[in-house]
């Protein structure tokens, strides 16, 4: 008897008799196989007492009446069993776990939903939304905007949302990557170790670390901050009435290496607002009686605001000190420099205890 390509349902033949035999059969089929649900997958035995209608799929070793027929629907129609052979794309709707199952060109079934009005999507290889997954994306989504949302306790959640990113040692990524034209130009996570960074990049190549957070203590530290310690390693001869730049020679810290020891200034990298501080520790040379002045001056000339102070009176020889700080903003590449007077009699400005220091605020 001839049947259709894909459901294997039979023709009616020319001049054929009883055809309505034919047109039940094919009817019956259809009953079977269309719309597909059945009571249970896998099963291996037949059940004592089936029902008009009861489908069920066929274990891989069924035994009693459904030998010899292992992955086949079964069908109770007429008070026998039949069967039908399912075929790549089938769709059956498993009524004991709520599970809808497709049936793959390789003959296993993958479920496509699951318990429940939400469903699941199990073990897929990859997943495209708006945009083609491949093996280096399993996962790709193209979409302007993206929302994750707590589930509340009154629809059964707890009300908290947690994000996992999850790395199997320390040695290894986890994190996130910003990108730009799909170069990478920052990142933020736990990067080659357990530390938590976050960096920038020019070109997707050199990353330069704005923040790090050591996962030991919490201390926060920016590795990229302009600061700077330094001090002279000689005493400065300041002539009367003169301002003079102290030469601060000897570099104790020096982050970015935005402070040049040759020229004793600071250069910004960047425009920002800046915190500076010195200290001028008098020596003298002839005469206790003299006026230590001391000031913070940007590119070369420009007393900077605040920054000006003095100490009169009869002087300790290596006993008085002069402290200075201010807050100043800055363009990149100005400079700043210490510089150091005296008023009424000359005198030194001390080796060792003179000091300059700074660093970006904002």
């Amino acid at each position: 008897m001839a049947t259709t390509p894909n459901l294997t349902l039979p023709f009616i033949a020319p001049a054929q008799a009883q055809k309505h035999v034919t047109v039940n059969e094919g009817l019956s089929e259809l009953d079977a196989v269309v719309q597909c649900a059945v009571l249970e997958m896998g099963r291996a035995a037949p059940p004592s007492a089936p029902a008009e209608g009861d489908r069920y799929l066929v274990a891989a070793a069924p035994d009693a009446a459904w030998s010899g027929q292992a992955g086949r629907l079964a069908s109770w129609r007429n008070g026998g069993w039949a069967f039908s052979a399912p075929r790549p794309g089938w769709r059956v709707y498993d009524l004991a776990t709520d599970t809808l199952f497709a049936l793959g060109a390789a003959g296993a079934w993958t479920a496509l939903s699951g318990p429940g009005a939400a469903g699941e999507i199990q073990n897929a290889a990859r997943f495209g939304l708006g945009a083609t997954a491949d093996a280096a994306a399993p996962f790709a989504a193209r979409l302007n905007t993206a929302l994750w949302t707590a589930r509340p306790v009154e629809d059964g959640g707890t009300g908290h949302l947690h994000v996992v990113c999850n790395k199997p040692a320390a040695d290894r990524d986890a994190g996130h990557l910003f990108q730009s034209g799909f170069v990478t130009r920052a990142l933020a996570g736990l990067f080659g170790s357990n530390r938590f960074r976050v960096a920038v990049s020019p070109d997707g190549a050199t990353f330069r670390d704005a923040l790090s957070v050591d996962d030991a203590t919490g201390i926060v530290d920016q590795p990229r901050l302009p600061r700077f310690k330094a001090h002279t390693n000689f005493d400065n001869y300041a002539a009367l009435d003169v301002w003079t730049r102290i030469a601060i020679n000897v570099v104790e810290s020096n982050d970015q290496g935005a402070f040049d020891p040759a020229t004793n200034r600071f250069v910004a990298p960047a425009a920002g607002l800046y915190a500076f501080g010195g200290s001028l520790l008098h020596r003298a040379n002839v005469s206790t009686t003299a006026r230590m002045r001391g000031r913070l001056v940007r590119n070369g000339t420009v007393e900077i605001p605040g920054s000006l102070g003095e100490i009169s009176g009869a002087h300790v020889s290596l006993g008085t000190a002069l402290w200075l700080q201010t807050l100043t903003p800055l363009a990149k590449d100005d400079t700043v420099e210490l510089q150091g007077l005296y008023r009424a009699a000359d005198g030194y400005f001390a080796a060792t205890h003179t000091t300059f220091w700074g660093f970006k605020i904002g």
